[in-house]
């Protein structure tokens, strides 16, 4: 199972995070939605991402992107989009003209809505199962994900804790995303990013 820590706003934390010994996969940058704590403005965007990434992959997470953002993101180091609330053919659309990966996000509160993978899979690269309210965390059944197969790699989220059992996930995903759980007052907690990372390369050592 692999890990996405997203919400990333300050150096001093990516740093620590790409230098981990066991980094997770995937680090997610909140790129175009203002009322998000972390959110990151475009020009401190640029100087916070133009580090040595080494194999990690950036995101951009961008919620319902006008063609404006995308222009203006297009040359900077992102591997993929995680789109919020944009349909199967404007995704095409993207995914062709920027040339990137595609993180489909679906927000969940019932079966209902994790059928809507299917209009996905055949354009995206992974499927992101998130809560509804966006960062909020408000949580939601992960268990309806246990007979879910889809043809694409699958990530959650939604109030995952960070010193969670983790294990207890990876018959329903392949990803695990986790953003507020590593925040202390508002901000990212190195010692609770720790406990994350080591738990997740424990699982992997065991599986």
């Amino acid at each position: 199972m692999d890990a996405k820590i997203c919400g990333i706003k300050d150096s001093d934390t990516l740093k620590y995070i790409v230098n981990h010994k066991n980094p997770p996969k995937f680090i997610g940058f909140i790129t175009n939605y203002p009322k998000s704590k972390r959110h990151v403005e475009y020009e401190d965007l640029k100087k916070l991402i133009y580090i040595d990434k080494k194999k990690i992959n950036f995101v951009s997470v961008l919620v319902n992107p006008t063609d404006e953002i995308l222009e203006k993101i297009k040359d900077l180091n992102f591997d993929y989009y995680q789109l919020y609330d944009v349909g199967p053919e404007k995704t095409k659309i993207i995914k062709e003209k920027y040339k990137v990966k595609i993180i489909t996000a679906l927000t969940i509160e019932n079966k209902n809505d994790i059928e809507e993978y299917k209009k996905f899979e055949s354009i995206s690269e992974i499927i992101l199962f998130d809560s509804k309210g966006y960062e909020k965390s408000i949580g939601f059944n992960h268990q309806l994900l246990n007979n879910v197969s889809t043809k694409v790699n699958k990530m959650l989220a939604g109030n995952i804790q960070y010193d969670d059992k983790l294990d207890k996930y990876s018959k329903m995903t392949d990803i695990i995303d986790i953003s507020g759980s590593l925040e202390t007052s508002g901000e990212k907690d190195i010692s609770k990013i720790k406990i994350f990372l080591d738990n997740i390369i424990k699982i992997k050592n065991e599986n």
